[in-house]
Protein backbone atom coordinates (compact mmCIF):
# COMPACT_ATOMS: atom_id res chain seq x y z
CA UNK A 1 0.00 0.00 0.00
CA UNK A 2 1.34 3.41 -0.96
CA UNK A 3 -0.05 6.40 0.90
CA UNK A 4 0.06 10.00 -0.29
CA UNK A 5 -0.90 12.72 2.17
CA UNK A 6 -1.89 16.17 0.99
CA UNK A 7 -3.75 19.27 2.06
CA UNK A 8 -1.28 20.80 4.46
CA UNK A 9 -0.40 24.46 4.45
CA UNK A 10 -0.21 27.67 6.42
CA UNK A 11 -3.30 28.80 8.29
CA UNK A 12 -4.05 31.30 11.04
CA UNK A 13 -5.05 30.19 14.49
CA UNK A 14 -8.75 29.40 14.58
CA UNK A 15 -8.78 28.37 10.95
CA UNK A 16 -9.41 25.02 9.30
CA UNK A 17 -7.66 22.60 7.01
CA UNK A 18 -8.65 19.29 5.47
CA UNK A 19 -5.98 16.69 4.96
CA UNK A 20 -6.39 13.83 2.52
CA UNK A 21 -4.58 10.52 2.32
CA UNK A 22 -4.90 8.71 -0.97
CA UNK A 23 -3.96 5.05 -1.07
CA UNK A 24 -2.79 3.06 -4.05
CA UNK A 25 -1.50 -0.40 -4.68
CA UNK A 26 -4.14 -2.12 -2.63
CA UNK A 27 -7.62 -1.33 -1.44
CA UNK A 28 -7.66 0.02 2.09
CA UNK A 29 -11.10 -1.32 2.81
CA UNK A 30 -9.87 -3.72 5.47
CA UNK A 31 -7.23 -1.52 7.06
CA UNK A 32 -7.46 0.68 10.09
CA UNK A 33 -6.29 4.11 8.98
CA UNK A 34 -4.58 6.59 11.25
CA UNK A 35 -3.12 10.07 11.34
CA UNK A 36 -0.06 10.94 13.37
CA UNK A 37 1.96 14.11 13.65
CA UNK A 38 5.44 15.10 14.63
CA UNK A 39 6.62 18.57 15.56
CA UNK A 40 10.31 19.55 15.53
CA UNK A 41 12.10 18.18 18.57
CA UNK A 42 9.07 16.20 19.72
CA UNK A 43 8.03 12.59 19.56
CA UNK A 44 5.49 11.35 17.10
CA UNK A 45 1.96 11.85 18.42
CA UNK A 46 -1.22 9.95 17.68
CA UNK A 47 -3.91 12.19 16.21
CA UNK A 48 -6.81 10.03 15.04
CA UNK A 49 -7.75 6.64 13.64
CA UNK A 50 -10.75 5.04 12.00
CA UNK A 51 -11.57 1.35 11.65
CA UNK A 52 -12.11 -0.23 8.27
CA UNK A 53 -15.89 0.20 8.26
CA UNK A 54 -15.64 3.78 9.41
CA UNK A 55 -17.95 3.15 12.33
CA UNK A 56 -15.39 3.55 15.10
CA UNK A 57 -13.05 6.48 15.52
CA UNK A 58 -10.31 7.31 17.99
CA UNK A 59 -8.75 10.67 18.82
CA UNK A 60 -5.79 11.95 20.71
CA UNK A 61 -6.68 14.05 23.72
CA UNK A 62 -5.29 17.27 22.31
CA UNK A 63 -7.44 17.16 19.17
CA UNK A 64 -10.66 15.59 20.37
CA UNK A 65 -13.61 17.81 19.59
CA UNK A 66 -11.70 19.81 16.97
CA UNK A 67 -10.58 17.19 14.45
CA UNK A 68 -12.67 14.63 12.59
CA UNK A 69 -11.37 11.59 10.75
CA UNK A 70 -13.39 9.95 8.00
CA UNK A 71 -12.85 7.59 5.13
CA UNK A 72 -14.26 6.83 1.71
CA UNK A 73 -13.30 3.26 0.86
CA UNK A 74 -14.72 3.61 -2.64
CA UNK A 75 -12.19 6.37 -3.27
CA UNK A 76 -9.45 4.66 -1.25
CA UNK A 77 -9.04 7.89 0.68
CA UNK A 78 -8.98 8.98 4.31
CA UNK A 79 -9.58 12.53 5.47
CA UNK A 80 -8.73 14.59 8.52
CA UNK A 81 -10.86 17.69 9.00
CA UNK A 82 -9.08 20.05 11.34
CA UNK A 83 -11.02 22.94 12.86
CA UNK A 84 -10.16 25.55 15.47
CA UNK A 85 -6.50 25.08 14.74
CA UNK A 86 -3.94 26.22 17.28
CA UNK A 87 -0.25 27.04 16.92
CA UNK A 88 0.55 23.86 18.87
CA UNK A 89 -1.02 21.85 16.04
CA UNK A 90 1.94 22.82 13.86
CA UNK A 91 3.65 19.61 12.74
CA UNK A 92 4.21 17.26 9.87
CA UNK A 93 1.13 15.07 9.59
CA UNK A 94 1.44 11.47 8.46
CA UNK A 95 -1.20 8.99 7.45
CA UNK A 96 -0.72 5.31 8.10
CA UNK A 97 -2.45 1.98 7.58
CA UNK A 98 -2.54 -1.16 9.67
CA UNK A 99 -4.19 -4.53 9.63
CA UNK A 100 -6.59 -5.22 12.47
CA UNK A 101 -8.07 -2.87 15.03
CA UNK A 102 -5.95 -3.53 18.12
CA UNK A 103 -4.28 -0.48 19.66
CA UNK A 104 -4.94 2.05 16.88
CA UNK A 105 -3.08 4.69 18.89
CA UNK A 106 0.19 2.77 18.70
CA UNK A 107 2.24 3.90 15.74
CA UNK A 108 4.50 0.86 16.01
CA UNK A 109 1.59 -1.35 14.94
CA UNK A 110 1.13 0.40 11.60
CA UNK A 111 2.39 -1.34 8.48
CA UNK A 112 2.39 1.47 5.92
CA UNK A 113 3.18 5.17 6.15
CA UNK A 114 2.78 8.14 3.85
CA UNK A 115 5.41 10.82 3.32
CA UNK A 116 3.82 13.52 5.46
CA UNK A 117 2.34 16.93 4.83
CA UNK A 118 3.33 20.10 6.70
CA UNK A 119 0.72 21.99 8.69
CA UNK A 120 1.72 25.37 10.09
CA UNK A 121 -0.61 27.38 12.29
CA UNK A 122 0.34 31.00 12.91
CA UNK A 123 -0.74 32.89 16.00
Amino acid sequence: VQLQASGGGLVQAGGSLRLSCAASGRAIGFYTMGWFRQAPGKEREFVAAVTWAGDTTYYGGSVRGRFTISRDNAKNTVYLQMNSLKPEDTAVYYCAAKRGVVAPQDGLRYDYWGQGTQVTVSS
